[in-house]
């Protein structure tokens, strides 16, 4: 941070005699002292040699003083940039949106609804998480309703966060810019009838939302509406509805591209059916893949890898039941199949998710904890060569709870771990054969058993630049969750 100084500057360069004198008044030494910037600092001992800075102030202890240095505190982010540039803060968290970044903050709406207390954050067992607000499932999907996907939206033009929030009923719309005072700003209903399972996902200011309801196809809510709801909650319609596929399990999109891929469907025997959402509104149907069969979910990205043969070129990862499979979509009429995988004590291979660098692939098995009894296990495949993936590392888990939707940010894990709750995993050491995974962090929706049942969390959502993490629990609706600031 450069504040203004009070300088006299008694010249561009400084510079000092000191004349030593014998008895005869001969000279014998003369030391010259250059001071560039005339603040009687000399240039030897200044850390900011051209501009004047008295008091040396060097936040970073870095050698270079803050009046030169760009970046005070070290964290990454130029101070011109920075919403607290004298504190290290990397992630630039800021929960209430006020342009002050979360640890140079004292807003009173950084306080929690329930802090994690010796281990527990009301009467939820917690580990380094808060609870900011709970909204149960009958607020928003009505009486009986159940919870099942999430997703998120930052509104760019605004900075307000939204909860997207799946139940059996349709899909739940909260404002969570205050996170301790949540807002359901409204409710758009299934397009049919109500299923157990619903998905959702965001691009271009648009929702995406698919149904395993008969004849549900894809909804279109266009997000901006959420900026002018005047008397909430409303019951919403939708803007746009693609009637390619009837049902479908889940949806996926490569933002990149601008490409959703429905899974799941009675199309192309569940593999994957293209759609071009370039013009959110306008879906136009682009083809499938067949060939590889039935996939229970997906992620599609811009690969950008290690292995440069498929640099540049959009990639499939489909969670297929008895195996993964790695397919290059870039040419929807060309589609290629890369390779497939499978595991050790493979019993449903239901969700994997790549880490940032695209190198490693962490996967989650829906029925594996039921059929062979052991704890909560994520398995991690290195894809140095798409070509040739291999088995890195197995996680075993701290509970005997199911893992069921997994993300990734940064050097973290995620985890919706149903009636264990939602695991934080550091995942710094992924590439190691032992130890790849370890749990740092824990907030747990269902209190009264961690057994392996379909009850608890069924998805997390920790993409919110304020910090924010919503968790869809089936029984008890939105949780919003954060890390404890401590």
């Amino acid at each position: 941070m450069k504040y203004p100084k009070l300088i006299i500057q008694v010249a561009s360069l400084f510079i000092v005699f000191i004349i030593m004198t014998n008895c005869s008044d001969e000279p014998v030494d003369i030391t010259i002292i250059t001071d560039t910037d005339g603040d009687a600092i000399s240039d030897s001992n200044d850390n900011c040699v051209n501009i004047a800075n008295l008091d040396q102030l060097d936040t970073d202890n870095d050698g270079i003083g803050d009046e030169c240095d760009d970046d005070d505190d070290n964290d990454g982010v130029l101070d011109n940039i920075d919403n607290c540039p004298l504190v290290a803060n990397p992630n630039q968290e800021d929960l209430d949106n006020d342009g002050i970044g979360d640890v140079c903050d004292d807003s009173s709406m950084l306080a929690s609804l329930f802090p994690c207390e010796n281990g527990f954050a009301d009467i939820y067992p917690c580990n380094d998480y808060d609870l900011m607000a709970h909204v149960p499932i009958e607020d928003l999907g009505g009486t009986g309703a159940e919870g099942n996907d999430s997703w998120g939206w930052t509104d760019s033009t605004t900075g307000k966060e939204y909860a997207l929030i799946g139940t059996t009923t349709g899909t739940a719309f909260v404002d969570i810019s205050n996170p301790i005072e949540p807002l359901l700003l409204g409710t758009l209903l299934t397009a049919t009838i109500n299923s157990l399972w619903r998905d959702i996902k965001v691009y271009n200011n648009h929702a995406f939302i698919v149904s395993e309801a008969p004849n549900h196809g894809m909804q279109v809510f266009d997000l901006t509406r959420l900026r002018n709801v005047a008397n909430p909650p409303e019951t919403f319609t939708a803007d746009a509805l693609y009637t390619g596929f009837g049902s479908a399990h889940n949806i996926v999109i490569n933002e990149d591209s601008g490409f959703a891929y429905a899974v799941g469907t009675s199309t192309f025997n569940g593999g994957p059916h293209f759609i071009n959402i370039q013009n959110p509104t306008n879906p136009i149907a682009a083809g499938g893949y067949a060939i590889s069969g039935y996939s229970h979910d997906a992620q599609v990205v811009t690969y950008n890898g290690p292995d440069s043969d498929y640099s540049g070129h959009e990639i499939y990862l489909g969670s297929n039941g008895n195996e993964i499979v790695v397919v290059d979509v870039t040419d929807k009429n060309n589609v290629i199949n890369i390779s497939s995988f499978s595991y050790p004590q493979n019993a449903f291979a239901h969700q994997g998710w790549l880490t940032e660098d695209h190198r490693y692939f962490i996967i989650g098995d829906e029925v594996d904890e039921l059929t062979f009894h052991f704890n909560t296990k994520t398995i991690v495949f290195d894809l140095n060569d798409l070509d040739n993936p291999v088995l890195s590392s197995t996680y075993s888990g701290p509970t005997l709870a199911i893992d069921h939707n997994g993300y990734v940010v940064g050097n973290t894990y995620y985890l919706a771990n149903y009636r264990a709750g939602l695991r934080v995993l550091d995942i710094t050491n992924i590439g190691a054969a032992t130890n790849s995974m370890t749990e740092i962090g824990f907030f747990d929706t269902f209190p009264s058993s961690d057994s392996a049942n379909f009850n608890g969390v069924w998805n997390v959502y920790p993409y919110f630049a304020s910090g924010n993490i919503i968790i869809n629990d089936i029984e008890g609706g939105l949780f919003i969750v954060r890390k404890s600031v401590n």
